[in-house]
């Protein structure tokens, strides 16, 4: 019996533990990404030239799709989950908190990166391209501020589920 009752409270544990876990792992995955895009990726554009820049800048959005959709796709997921089943130990506040650090991210994706790379997407114009890739590298800072403080309280979220 005692077996039994220890198995049925580590799945407990172990359910607890999920979307806390799964939360900071995706967060520390696009903390990851974007902090390669703030120091290297953006910057970078600027060397593509004129003459590739369109084609770049298209073929750019297509593949970081790929990298950047299953992370924010459980990152979205396991926010809201965090909210509305916070594990005991952790309350709503780090997840309102986290939550509404990933909707400042996700706006100024919408607000500030989108137009910018639509902008690269259909000019090949070498002052419009400049002034992309330094409105890219400017308003970039507050997806990467906001992706690591959404680590650190990925963190703390995991350590008082656990």
């Amino acid at each position: 019996m005692a077996l039994q009752e220890r198995l049925r409270s580590d799945d407990k544990a172990c359910s607890t533990v999920i979307a806390p876990l799964a939360n900071l792992v995706a967060a520390s995955v696009m903390a990851g990404v974007i902090w390669f895009v703030q120091i290297v990726h953006y910057p970078l554009f600027a060397s593509v030239g004129t003459e590739r820049s369109i084609d770049y800048a298209i073929d750019n959005q297509r593949r970081t799709s790929w990298v950047v959709g299953l992370p924010m796709g459980v990152e979205g997921v396991s926010s809201i989950a965090l909210f509305v089943v916070p594990p005991s130990g952790v309350g709503r506040t780090l997840p309102l908190v986290s939550g509404l650090v990933l909707a400042v991210v996700l706006v100024s994706t919408v607000a500030a990166q989108v137009p910018q790379h639509a902008r690269l997407a259909r000019s090949s114009d070498a002052d419009e391209v400049a002034d992309a890739v330094q409105r890219l590298v400017r308003s970039n800072w507050v997806r990467t501020i906001g992706w690591s403080i959404r680590v650190v309280l990925g963190i703390i979220m995991v350590g008082r589920a656990a």
